[in-house]
């Protein structure tokens, strides 16, 4: 682990809880995504934001060469474990900033991946900088953003947390900023992407999670950091139960499951694709 990923903010964030058990809800959707990029054999892909394997695990079942990297350490863990598990030898997991990929040599991969990852690092434009920094010349970079104000969840969700938490740092940029196309275009310019090489379409997500919406509203309380940390922010101004009273009918509202015992929400977010 380098230094820089040390003193990077978001790992202290991303390890309170343990976003495995969010990310159950999300396998067949990241699958999705990997079948859309047309990973397969000869493909050496490395999935930023990784998590435990959301999109890196189906890219390795194709064929591709995989490398995930994580600022949480216990994700990377939990990473390995699955890749060992399923018996993928070209797929390894290591932590790491998506912020300053500190040992990746230059030009070492043919696609970069970012599903709701990179998004959450800081210094969006070094962000945009390594990522076309390690891209082989005819790769091309991938990332899925949540798209700020958007009406399905994910969206609503950030929305609801910041009524209930402090407001952020001076000189905070928020990784909301992805979802804005005029904003992902300037970081990419900035990195040396030519303007005709940068695409925008508007994809859906679905999480799938075995259980009632109030089930998974507990489930990001209890485990996903951003919400942990507002719960944390509104038990101690005696506002807990309106706060997932809040939460429990956004997503009983997104919920378009017709089984009692299962909570199915789409998602909209921005598919970003940079060639280089």
């Amino acid at each position: 682990m380098t230094e820089q990923t040390a003193m990077n903010p978001n790992k202290a964030l991303w390890e309170k809880g343990d976003f495995t058990k969010i990310a159950n809800s999300m396998r067949e959707s990241g699958a999705a995504v990997s079948k859309s990029l047309n990973v397969g054999p000869g493909i050496k892909v490395l999935d930023l934001g990784c998590g435990d394997g959301t999109t890196a695990l189906p890219s390795a079942e194709l064929g591709a060469e995989v490398l995930g990297v994580d600022i949480a350490s216990n994700l990377v863990a939990a990473g390995n474990r699955r890749a060992n598990e399923a018996g993928l030898t070209k797929l390894r997991f290591e932590e790491g900033d998506a912020s300053n990929l500190d040992g990746i040599a230059d030009e070492s991969f043919d696609l970069i991946v970012t599903m709701f990852g990179a998004m959450f690092a800081p210094r969006p434009f070094d962000v945009a900088k390594e990522m076309m920094r390690v891209t082989k010349s005819g790769g091309k970079i991938f990332m899925g953003n949540w798209i700020p104000g958007d009406p399905t969840l994910i969206a609503q969700v950030l929305r609801i947390v910041s009524n209930y938490t402090p407001p952020p740092p001076e000189g905070f940029v928020s990784p909301m900023t992805w979802g804005v196309e005029g904003q992902v275009r300037e970081r990419f310019l900035a990195a040396g992407a030519s303007p005709e090489d940068i695409s925008f379409e508007r994809g859906t997500f679905t999480f799938d999670f075995a259980g009632t919406s109030a089930e998974f509203v507990e489930t990001f309380r209890d485990y996903y950091g951003p919400t942990m940390n507002a719960f944390d922010a509104a038990r101690a101004n005696g506002k807990e139960k309106e706060f997932e009273a809040e939460l429990v009918e956004l997503f009983e509202k997104e919920n378009r499951s017709d089984v009692p015992d299962r909570t199915v929400i789409p998602a909209n977010y921005l598919r970003v694709t940079v060639k280089k």
